[in-house]
């Protein structure tokens, strides 16, 4: 497999792996703590969600052709928790992840290095998809950190909980890179 073609792939699973570990957290708190800040200038879960998915359609809408940061983008507004119900927060969540998933089912190993705008700074499609990936994981590691405060102790850890890693070097499955 070329190196481009696997950048991509990896690329991928990693935005996958990030928008599942974040359900798996969300998935352990009630519709009422989605809103829940920590104090008044702390986003909330849900918040979190409305900026990520604001982000995701403007920054793949068109991704190739058109600047990420698309005019009708209200960026501030995102940050005002404005979901009447739980099943909007979900749509807004899946619809960022969806657009932002088409896009990237459209690109090829060709396409790493064809030039893309954010704001009209100019990036390489490698360098911009590097930089959504990192914003997103920041963001997502904040939902995962509100849900296991807001859980307060009875949070399932999405990886090995601490004083079981022995345990699991014993069960774990080993698998051997593909050369």
């Amino acid at each position: 497999m070329e190196i481009a073609s696997l950048y991509l792939t990896e690329t991928i699973k990693s935005f996958r792996g990030l928008k599942s570990n974040t359900e798996k957290a969300f998935g352990q708190i009630s519709e009422a703590e989605f809103h829940q800040q920590p104090e008044p200038s702390s986003n909330s879960v849900a918040i979190i969600i409305k900026h990520l998915a604001g982000n995701m359609r403007s920054r793949f809408t068109n991704f190739l052709t058109t600047d990420g940061e698309k005019p009708d983008r209200k960026r501030d507004l995102e940050f005002i928790d404005g979901f009447k119900t739980h099943s909007e927060i979900l749509a807004a969540w899946e619809n960022g992840w969806k657009c932002m998933f088409n896009a990237l089912s459209e690109l090829n190993e060709n396409n790493l290095t064809a030039m893309v705008y954010i704001r009209e700074e100019p990036h390489t499609v490698l360098r911009a998809l590097q930089r959504q990936l990192v914003h997103y994981a920041y963001h997502c590691g904040q939902i995962v950190f509100l849900c296991k405060q807001i859980r307060a102790g009875h949070f399932e850890s999405l990886s090995i909980p601490v004083g079981k890693s022995e345990e699991y070097k014993v069960k774990a499955p080993r698998e051997t890179p593909e050369k």
